[in-house]
Order: C-alpha cells, then sequence, then structure tokens
C-alpha cells in the first residue's frame, strides 16, 4: 500500500513539476519566439535549431508547447481558484444546517449547475461576451462548483458530529468561528485533493474549449488549438498533433496521480489501515 501511495506521489508530482517548471521557465527563456511566423521554417522536422520541429506557419513546436504549458496552469489556477471559493463555503454552509430550507436550497441550485457542463457553459458565455480565456475560466470555474460543494458538504456534516465541535457548541461559539477554527481545517485534506483533481478536468476543459474556438485566441499559445490547427495535417505530419496530445495527457495523468495520491496519504482511515500492515 505505501509503495502504491509513494508511486502515485512521486509519478504525479513528477509530471506536474515537468508541466510547471516549462511554465515558469517560458516567461524567462524559449528557444524561439512562439508566436514569430517564418514561411522558411514552414513543417521544419525536428533536429538543427527546432528540436521538436515546426508547425505549419514556421512557428517552434517547443516553444508553443512551453508557453501553452503557462496558459493551461494559468486557466485551470483561476478556474479552480473560482470554484474553491465559491463551492467550499456553500458547502460548508450546508452542511453545517443539513436539515434546514438553506442547505436544500444549496443542493437544488447545486445540482442545476451541474447539469451545465464547462462546454455548454462556454458557448453561451462566448455567445454574449465572445471567446477568451476569461471566458474559458469562468465557465470551467463555474462548472467546478458542484463538485467542491458536495465535497466540503459531505466532509463538513461528519466533521459537525464530532466531540469538538459539539464542545464548541456548548461553550456558545458562533457558527462562522466554529466553521472558520474547526471545520475548515478538517475538511482542508479533501478540499486539495479535489482541486488537484479539478485541476486535472480543467485542462481538459480548456484544451476542448481553445480546439472548439471558445477558449485562448491567438497568437497566444494554447495545447488545444494546437490540436485544432494540426487537424488538416493529421495524416502526413502526426508529429503536430502528437505533442500537444502528449503534452495534454501527460498533465491530465499527473494532476490525476496526485489527486489519488494525496488523498490516500491523507486520509486518516488509510494511515491507520498503512500502520497496521
Amino acid at each position: 500500500m505505501r509503495g502504491r501511495v509513494n508511486a502515485a506521489l512521486v509519478t504525479g508530482g513528477a509530471l506536474v513539476g515537468i508541466v510547471v517548471l516549462a511554465a515558469f521557465v517560458s516567461f524567462v527563456w524559449t528557444p524561439h519566439d512562439p508566436t514569430l511566423v517564418d514561411a522558411s521554417g514552414k513543417l521544419h522536422q525536428p533536429g538543427g535549431g527546432y528540436l521538436l520541429g515546426a508547425d505549419k506557419f514556421g512557428r517552434d513546436t517547443l516553444s508553443q508547447l512551453m508557453v501553452g504549458a503557462r496558459t493551461t496552469l494559468y486557466v485551470g489556477i483561476v478556474a479552480v481558484g473560482i470554484a474553491a471559493l465559491l463551492g467550499t463555503p456553500l458547502g460548508m454552509l450546508a452542511g453545517m444546517t443539513p436539515r434546514g430550507w438553506l442547505s436544500e436550497l444549496i443542493m437544488r441550485v447545486n445540482d442545476l449547475v451541474f447539469a451545465f457542463p464547462a462546454l455548454l457553459l462556454a458557448v453561451m458565455l462566448g455567445a454574449v461576451y465572445g471567446g477568451g480565456t476569461l471566458t474559458a475560466m469562468i465557465a470551467i470555474g463555474v462548472a467546478t462548483v458542484p463538485a467542491f460543494a458536495r465535497v466540503a458538504r459531505a466532509a463538513t456534516m461528519q466533521v459537525m458530529v464530532t466531540d469538538y465541535i459539539l464542545a464548541a457548541r456548548a461553550a456558545g461559539r458562533r457558527r462562522a468561528a466554529i466553521a472558520v477554527r474547526h471545520v475548515l481545517p478538517n475538511i482542508a485534506s479533501m478540499l486539495i485533493v479535489q482541486a488537484s483533481v479539478s485541476f486535472a478536468i480543467a485542462i481538459l476543459a480548456e484544451a476542448a474549449l481553445s480546439f472548439l474556438g471558445f477558449g485562448t485566441r491567438p497568437p497566444t499559445p494554447s495545447w488545444g488549438r494546437m490540436l485544432q490547427e494540426s487537424q488538416e495535417l493529421l495524416f502526413s505530419t502526426p508529429r503536430l498533433a502528437l505533442w500537444p496530445g502528449l503534452a495534454i495527457a501527460l498533465a491530465v495523468l499527473g494532476f490525476n496521480l496526485l489527486g489519488d495520491g494525496l488523498r490516500d496519504f491523507l486520509d486518516p482511515k488509510l494511515r491507520r489501515i498503512r500502520a497496521e500492515r
């Protein structure tokens, strides 16, 4: 058990670390200007001045992947942040009053939002405000709110029946103080795991939105748009789709493995099982 957990944490952390490192390095250095159109380098094969080759516009593939990692992380961080800031307090409020009308209202609205996937929300927002990075972040963030609300509600309901919560209520502490000082610290580990899993979902959603034209606009590089631009050359130059597809797959795998590893490591029950073994 310990070996599997460590493997998930290490592998996931390594993959996520590669993506983060590429994003940070892209702020100070890239092999070429990722937005520079160079007709002389059109479809340049890997090697020479183009380590991973160039696309149909002569843009360096490696440079685009590096800046695309920055775009992906930016969208993911903001989207998951929106979801956590909205979903966590709503879920905690519903969990602290599980039998009240407010809890029922929150969860029914939560179910309603859950029925609208990020792609549909992005299409709706794009039709009103136009597509772009901001549209993608808001759509993904709002669509992910129900996941955080459900996790926070379930975890809060478990915490609220513990002895120290009963003691705090008997001491006359206000509900807001109990939520901040006792509930939130005890559900933080579950929220961290949910954030990691939601980040993987956000990466896929951002790539899909960019592929459909509702995400990051050119000339800013995006893994999803790199896939979209490679469609017409898929059979003649498959490497144009291979690199961004591989980047998306590894990033999603990394965050999923990291989430699984964190869940097993932070769960007290699983820690006790490992100790017994």
